[in-house]
C-alpha cells in the first residue's frame, strides 16, 4: 500500500488516528464495543458528445461512520466532519440510537480470532495523472474511433474518461486498525447507427485499477461502433424454446444471481432459491468457481472485510456443487455459522471455461439465440424465476444470421444453472467477476 496518493488529502496515519479517537469518544460515553470507518474519495470525470466537452466534473468526499453497542443493542451514526466537537456528536447520536434500539442476540463485533493479521501488498493504488485536457482528447480520440467504423455511426451519446482515487481505515474496539488505497480508472463510450429509418445504439468500456490495464481508446471505440452497427435491421424470432448463449459480460450477471442467493442475508431470511445449497448439486459439473481476494490489481482484492475479518482463497463452487456461502459475521450468527469474510461483498471470482472460445460456443449452440443485452430486473431470488428483456443476435448452423430485439427470454435459475453445457474462455477482466460467455441448452425464448 503506497503511504499516500497525490490527489488525496489525507495520509492513511492520520486516517488511523481519526479512527482511534472515535474509539476512545465512544469507550468513554459508555460503549461496550465500537467500530468505526474513515474514509476519504476524490475524483475526476470528463465526458464529450460529437467532439463538444459535455461535462466536467471534480468530486470529493470524505466521512467518518461509528457503530457502537451498548451491551447487544446497536447505534450507527455517521458524518462529514472531521473536528473534534463532530466526532464527539456524531458518537453522542450512535449511543442515543443504542439506548432505544432492542438487544439483538446475534449483534456485536467480528470474533477477534477471525480479524486479519497479514497485509499483503496487492497493488491497489495507482494514481493517474491525466489532466483536464489530456482527458477531454483521450473521450475525443475513443469518440472518433467508433465513429470511424462504418458511416452509419453518425451520432453518440458521448464518451468519457474516468479517474478516481480513494482510502479508508477500519478500526475496532478489539484492537484492530488497517486500511487501504484504491484505484479506479475506466474509459467508455456509446454509439448511435442509423440506416433506413433504423436506429441502434450499443457502448463498450473498460475499467481497471491501473491505467496501463485499460483498453485503448482506440479499441473501446471501435468495438463501440462495431456492436452498433451490426444491430441495425433487428427483428423478432419465432416463440420458442432454444439454446441460449450469454456473452461475457451479460454471463458474469448470472453468477451474480448465485451470489446473492448464497449471500447471508438472504440466507437466514429465507428469501433464496438456494436455502441450504451448501454440498448440493447447484451447477451442471462443468462449473467450477474459485474466489481469490488476493490478485495484485484485482478490482475485488483485499486482505480483510468491512469487518475486519480476514479474507481466503477457497473454491466456491466444484463440478456444480455449492462449496461455500457468503457471509458476514451477523448473518453467521444468524445461521449458527463462521463469518467467511464477507461483510461488503465477494473477493474476485474466477470461473473457469470448458475450454472452448466464442467461435467454438456459437457452433456448439448451432441454431439458437446469442444474447449481448439484457432489459428489466424480472428475477426473483426467492423462487428463481427469471424472465428479462432481450436483444441479440440469431444465430445458424453456428454463424451469426441477423440481429434480433423485442424479445424476452425466461426459465428458472435452478434450471438455467444445471442446464449450463459450456463456458468460454473469452473473459473480460473489468469487474468483480471474470467469465467468459456461458451458454445453456435451453431457454423459452418469446418473440412473435
Amino acid at each position: 500500500m503506497t503511504e499516500s496518493a497525490s490527489s488525496l488529502n489525507y495520509r492513511q496515519a492520520q486516517l488511523a488516528d481519526l479512527a482511534t479517537q472515535v474509539l476512545d469518544l465512544a469507550r468513554r460515553h459508555g460503549a461496550t464495543a465500537a467500530e468505526a470507518e474513515v474514509s476519504e474519495g476524490v475524483g475526476q470525470a470528463v465526458s464529450v458528445r460529437l467532439g463538444e466537452v459535455e461535462t466536467i466534473e471534480y468530486t470529493g468526499d470524505k466521512g467518518v461512520g461509528v457503530t457502537v453497542y451498548l451491551g447487544q443493542s446497536k447505534g450507527h451514526a455517521s458524518s462529514s466532519d472531521f473536528s473534534a466537537a463532530a466526532l464527539e456528536d456524531t458518537v453522542k447520536a450512535a449511543i442515543n440510537i443504542a439506548r432505544f434500539t432492542a438487544a439483538d442476540p446475534f449483534a456485536g463485533l467480528a470474533d477477534p480470532d477471525r480479524l486479519a493479521t497479514e497485509f499483503p501488498d496487492l497493488s491497489l493504488c495507482h494514481p493517474w495523472s491525466l489532466s483536464v485536457e489530456e482527458a477531454i482528447e483521450l473521450a475525443r480520440a475513443t469518440e472518433a474511433a467508433g465513429q470511424a467504423v462504418d458511416a452509419r455511426v453518425n451520432n453518440s451519446e458521448g464518451a468519457s474518461v474516468n479517474t478516481n482515487l480513494s482510502q479508508f481505515v477500519y478500526a475496532n474496539s478489539h484492537g484492530f486498525c488497517h486500511g487501504q488505497q484504491g484505484s479506479r480508472h475506466s474509459l467508455s463510450t456509446t454509439l448511435i447507427a442509423q440506416q433506413d429509418g433504423d436506429m441502434q445504439r450499443d457502448y463498450w468500456y473498460s475499467s481497471a485499477r491501473h491505467p496501463q490495464d485499460l483498453l485503448s481508446a482506440a479499441e473501446v471505440g471501435r468495438v463501440a461502433g462495431e456492436r452498433a452497427v451490426r444491430r441495425l435491421g433487428a427483428r423478432r424470432v419465432k416463440t420458442g424454446q432454444y439454446p441460449v448463449l450469454f456473452e461475457a459480460p451479460l454471463a458474469a450477471g448470472l453468477i451474480g444471481h448465485f451470489v446473492s442467493a448464497v449471500s447471508g442475508g438472504a440466507l437466514y431470511r429465507k428469501m433464496s432459491f438456494l436455502v441450504d445449497s451448501l454440498g448440493q448439486q447447484v451447477f451442471s459439473p462443468l462449473v467450477h468457481i474459485d474466489e481469490d481476494p488476493f490478485i495484485p490489481r484485482g478490482i475485488a482484492s483485499g486482505a480483510f472485510d468491512n469487518e475486519g475479518v480476514a479474507t481466503c482463497a477457497r473454491t466456491l463452487v466444484a463440478d456444480g456443487v455449492a462449496q461455500g456461502y457468503f457471509l458476514s459475521s451477523y448473518s453467521a450468527r444468524k445461521l449458527g455459522m463462521a463469518s467467511t469474510g464477507h461483510a461488503g461483498g465477494c473477493h474476485n471470482l474466477l470461473v473457469r471455461d470448458s475450454g472452448e472460445d466464442f467461435a467454438a460456443l456459437l457452433q456448439k449452440l448451432g441454431t439458437g439465440l446469442l444474447v449481448t443485452e439484457l432489459l428489466g430486473h424480472g428475477v426473483n431470488t426467492v423462487t428463481g424465476d427469471y424472465s428479462r428483456g432481450a436483444a441479440g443476435f440469431w444465430v445458424e448452423n453456428g454463424v451469426l444470421a441477423y440481429p434480433v430485439e423485442e424479445i424476452t427470454i425466461a426459465g428458472n435459475l435452478k434450471d438455467m444453472f444445471r442446464d449450463i453445457i459450456a463456458i468460454g474462455s473469452d473473459q473480460l477482466v473489468r469487474g468483480a467477476t471474470r467469465c467468459g460467455s456461458i451458454l445453456l441448452s435451453r431457454m423459452t425464448v418469446a418473440g412473435e
